[in-house]
């Protein structure tokens, strides 16, 4: 039977994996039948609370952490396998595939340096077990990254063109003796003239960061850092793009007709920037995601049973 250690860890009840270790110190070197530890279970059901605690305390971490199950694994082996259930709470295959890589290197800070190499019963390393395991979650990451980055790059292509010609063709005539626009002075075309200068270098940045995932090679260890900051900074630009888009069109239109608009000039530019606004909106919680998923050296365990 597994001791309530065992089940503690395995399900990640942190407060009383704590109390029990507390009260009875020996409970960490219980064994299930298949001959894994607090440890293991932890590793294996990706429980981060758990292992943090059991890194945390003191006893003899050599006999703890080298422990291996009946078939050889030690917690290294057991990090790098990948279950059917994906238990990390985050949107998207590329960000699972991160936060996969990111409890294995967790994990492995944890282990003697011996382990890196240890073969199992199958004689198998745990770099071997992680590539072998998740070979399908990589291409499926690499299909979600191009896919988001195909739709996003449209969107980006479409603002760089309309921030190019609005940056060629300025609202108001020019001055015949200086060959200077009229409006130079007003207010409006001053942040006319800024944000679509904004929006053109901020869309062409983004349109080459989703560029270059689309052209990456897409390997195991681009999904740790190279290919989500890709698209972070791709995302980060984008919004910035369409927000200096829309200020500057409804600031070139202020200045066309502001002298009819004087009174509803708020709520026909609201109502202008709906429709790019919606896709924002749809796009943002994505965004967080991807900066939460970035920001956390330790992936965060979902506890959330789906009916």
């Amino acid at each position: 039977m597994d001791t309530p250690i065992l089940i503690a860890a395995k399900n990640g009840v942190k407060e009383m994996v704590e109390k029990i270790l507390e009260l009875f110190p020996v409970a960490i070197h219980d064994r299930d039948s298949e001959r894994k530890n607090a440890v293991l279970l932890a590793v294996e059901n990706r429980q981060p609370e758990v292992f943090e605690v059991l890194v945390k305390r003191n006893f003899m971490r050599d006999s703890v952490f080298s422990a291996v199950d009946n078939e050889g694994n030690s917690a290294l082996h057991l990090a790098a396998m990948l279950r059917d259930t994906l238990p990390w709470h985050i949107p998207g295959h590329a960000l699972q595939m991160q936060w996969e890589i990111k409890w294995y290197k967790y994990v492995k800070k944890s282990m003697p340096h011996h382990f890196f190499t240890h073969f199992n019963n199958h004689n198998m390393t745990p770099k071997e077990i992680f590539t072998e395991n998740h070979g399908e979650l990589v291409r499926k990451g690499g299909e979600w990254l191009n896919n988001t980055s195909s739709s996003c790059s449209v969107v980006a292509a479409l603002i760089a063109t309309v921030a190019f010609s609005s940056t060629a063709s300025i609202p108001g005539s020019f001055n015949d003796k200086n060959g200077l626009p009229i409006l130079e002075h007003a207010t409006a075309f001053i942040i006319f003239a800024i944000t679509s200068l904004i929006a053109l270098c901020f869309s062409v940045t983004s349109l080459i960061m989703f560029l270059a995932i689309l052209t990456s090679r897409h390997q195991e260890k681009d999904f740790h850092k190279e290919l989500p900051n890709k698209l972070a900074w791709g995302l980060t630009t984008l919004f910035i793009s369409i927000g200096s888009m829309l200020i500057s069109f409804c600031a070139a239109h202020y200045l066309v007709l502001k002298d009819k608009l004087q009174h509803v000039a708020g709520p026909v530019y609201a109502v202008a920037c709906l429709p790019i606004a919606f896709f924002a909106v749809a796009q943002f919680p994505l965004y967080l995601d991807l900066l939460r998923a970035t920001s956390r050296k330790v992936p965060q365990r979902s506890y959330k049973v789906d009916l």
